[in-house]
């Protein structure tokens, strides 16, 4: 019993250790996102529309850092369990590459085809020209967040956690002070609208980059790069790492790409509609945090105990990963529920557009409990297990096969309003929660990565 219990204990506190930084910073960048939607706000709803929207691009790309910097993570924890230094160079190599080609494309469409990309979502010209003004400055900043994203998820597996969130609050602050000082045009600095906020967001984000190098090359050599051997990679270790981690950014990317198709469904709906969802969504990010920890905490957490070859502890840690995201999920969404008429209250909005707000995230509130669990499965459980192809099936079904579908059917067939649309949305997690508790009982997500590469 005395092992038990001391064993829980370490758990928990493991867990906490692991969580509570990335849920900090998770806060405070939406927190400060939060604070940037509202002083855009105060430009008007077709500004708020037209970050919102030239924001799905960022959206895009930084989901496909997430799903690379994801995917690392199976593999760095499971070889930092095992102690092999050298695969963790290599991973790390291949993750820097294949994120840092995608923030190049992406930051050459942001830059030579804005337009494009605005009429995506939307032909109202104010908000299409106040887009590709923002697009056209901002996508500098992908390349700097690639770097940042990988670098942050490496300090975490090796249990320095707390590095990213420090760095992240400096970043962050300079970010949410740039906004202040150029959108408004306040003192010397010039009254620049939401090309303001873009010169702010990339600035911050190089500022942050250029911290977390220095930090990792002085202080923590296993996942700094300095030889040319962590990008050469046979086909061997391609065929051992591809097959478990490019399910990965299939997933996030098509996830994203699934939410986009939301947005273009919304914005059939006019600029009230967007205006409405990109202030339920700046909120209800708020009460989502503690789950990116949790999440995060699961996915290494876990992973290292594969690499011990402990499976029982494995076995038992994704249990006692799905209780707590029952438990976060229902006291986040009492708190959204209560919260959400006095943070919607922050925006310059029309009443209108407000209560419709309330509606989505009384909505969100409801199904928190239900998106906490699927995000410790899918994100957490499943992928520390290397179980990524049923993870992307979980995830995809559940978005292209029920969410996209239901999206234009609820806008076009029938008739539906916002609130009602995000109601319909919700069996997206529904489904999701089915696919993933399934694959949990069945116990065949356990698959030790380290003992088939040396």
């Amino acid at each position: 019993m005395e092992t038990t219990i001391s064993e829980r204990r370490e758990f928990y506190q493991k867990m906490v250790t692991i969580a509570l930084p990335v849920v900090f910073q998770s806060l405070l960048t939406n927190s400060l996102s939060f604070v940037d939607t509202v002083m855009i706000g105060q430009l008007g709803e077709s500004s708020i529309a037209a970050v919102a929207l030239g924001n799905q691009m960022f959206f895009l790309i930084s989901v496909l850092f997430f799903g690379v910097s994801s995917g690392s993570a199976i593999f760095l924890s499971q070889y930092w369990g095992a102690k092999n230094e050298t695969n963790i160079q290599r991973v790390l190599g291949l993750s820097f590459a294949l994120a840092g080609t995608g923030a190049l494309l992406f930051a050459l469409a942001s830059l030579f085809m804005p337009r494009q990309i605005m009429h995506i979502f939307t032909t109202e010209s104010e908000v299409v020209n106040q887009g590709i003004a923002y697009l056209r400055i901002v996508g500098i900043s992908y390349l700097f967040t690639a770097i940042s994203q990988i670098l942050a998820t490496a300090l975490r597996v090796i249990g320095y956690a707390k590095i990213p969130l420090q760095v992240a609050l400096f970043s962050l602050t300079l970010n949410a002070g740039g906004n202040y000082l150029l959108i408004f045009g306040i003192g010397p600095f010039p009254e620049l609208g939401v090309a303001g906020a873009a010169i702010a967001t990339t600035i911050s984000r190089l500022v942050e980059v250029l911290a977390l190098l220095w930090i990792v090359y002085h202080h923590h050599p296993v996942i700094a790069i300095k030889k040319r051997d962590a990008f050469r990679w046979n086909k061997t270790f391609l065929m051992h790492i591809i097959p478990t981690s490019l399910p990965v950014i299939i997933n996030e990317f098509f996830w994203a790409l699934g939410m986009a198709t939301y947005k273009v469904a919304y914005s059939k709906m006019g600029i009230e509609a967007i205006a409405s969802i990109n202030v339920a969504e700046s909120v209800g990010n708020l009460f989502f945090v503690l789950m990116m920890g949790v999440s995060n905490a699961s996915l290494i957490m876990i992973g290292v105990k594969i690499g011990e070859k402990q499976r029982h502890l494995a076995l038992l840690y994704a249990k006692r990963f799905i209780t707590t995201a029952i438990l976060v999920g229902l006291a986040m969404g009492v708190f959204e529920f209560l919260f959400a008429p006095l943070f919607t209250s922050f925006f310059n909005i029309s009443e209108r557009v407000r209560q419709m707000a309330i509606y989505c995230l009384s909505i969100n509130a409801v199904l928190l409990p239900i998106k906490s669990i699927n995000m410790v499965i899918i994100v957490g459980v499943l992928r520390s297990g290397g179980d990524t192809k049923y993870s992307m099936f979980a995830e995809m079904f559940g978005v292209w096969a029920i969410g996209v579908p239901l999206a234009f059917i609820g806008v076009f067939l029938l008739h539906l309003n916002t609130w009602q649309l995000y109601l319909l949305l919700g069996m997206e997690e529904v489904t999701k929660l089915f696919l993933g508790l399934y694959r949990i009982k069945r116990e065949a997500w356990i698959n030790d990565l380290t003992a088939t590469f040396h």
